[in-house]
């Protein structure tokens, strides 16, 4: 069994530093979670936020799909002597090794991220729920298997659909970002049911059509919600790893009701609401 007794490595330390300004909801999960596995869970995290962000600093492609194979190779065994001065790798592959996290599902998170470098908007509902699957979802397993790898299992199919909603929730918070980058994250399903295609959707001359795409989107986020709140209970142990997805039906019902204006007004709500959504989850253990 993992050995979680011991005090976490300094990189670990300040993986929970970093997340604070990288990720302040999930930094802000971490101090709900149990003290010992707070610094292994705020590795991962961080290295989340990082593969996360990589289109946010890098102007092309190319440069991006670099700093992605880094982590690939660290993951793979191809570059240990470059984690020592980085923090996130270092804490990150003490993670692994302590809790045995599966490699491949962090190498799969990954790749999924290429596509965030690129504009190509995906086809349907179920590429984005693949997408979603190997992201969002897959964070909440690897949570869950540093939490409690026992119990880790039970609730697998809670995490799939409950990434998912994640990601829709994400998605459409960062609407004006990628806007102004030419990207668009709604499946192109749901825009041509609503008579767009991706450059009408970005212009967004015809609001009520917009309007009429923000909201079947969300409405796909709000559907995996109730499915992952239907799934078998969260056991007690992992349900740290679930407190994130407690701020996700705010996003999905204010996007459904603000639809076009998605692009000018703000979706987040303010930190000292989250803060109190984060605590009464924690609580009541209910996302």
């Amino acid at each position: 069994m993992a050995n979680t007794t011991n005090s976490p490595a300094p990189s670990q330390d300040i993986c929970l530093s970093m997340l604070r300004e990288m990720d302040r909801d999930r930094y802000l999960a971490c101090l709900l979670s149990p003290a010992d596995k707070r610094p292994h869970l705020a590795a991962l995290y961080a290295f989340n936020a990082e593969i996360a962000r990589v289109r946010d600093v890098v102007r092309e492609p190319l440069p991006g799909e670099i700093r992605l194979q880094w982590w690939r190779d660290l993951l793979e065994g191809n570059a240990q002597g470059e984690s020592t001065g980085n923090p996130v790798a270092a804490g990150l592959l003490t993670a692994v090794e302590t809790f045995n996290l599966p490699r491949q599902t962090l190498v799969n998170m990954i790749e999924a991220r290429i596509m965030d470098l690129y504009d190509d908007p995906l086809p349907d509902r179920n590429s984005f729920e693949g997408y979603s699957g190997e992201t969002a979802s897959a964070l909440i397993q690897l949570a869950s298997l540093i939490l409690s790898p026992e119990d880790a299992v039970k609730s697998a199919e809670a995490a799939g659909h409950a990434g998912v909603a994640q990601a829709v929730a994400g998605a459409l918070l960062l609407m004006p970002i990628h806007r102004s980058r030419h990207q668009v994250y709604l499946p192109l399903d749901i825009l041509s049911a609503t008579g767009l295609d991706r450059d009408s959707f970005l212009k967004a001359d015809d609001r009520a059509r917009v309007s009429a795409a923000v909201e079947a989107f969300a409405g796909l986020g709000q559907e995996h919600l109730v499915k992952a709140r239907k799934a078998a209970p969260v056991p007690p142990s992992v349900f740290p790893a679930y407190l994130p997805v407690s701020l996700v039906e705010l996003v999905l019902k204010r996007a459904s009701r603000l639809g076009a204006a998605v692009y000018e007004q703000p979706l987040q709500a303010p930190q000292w609401r989250r803060q109190l959504v984060l605590l009464k989850a924690s609580i009541t253990r209910r996302f």
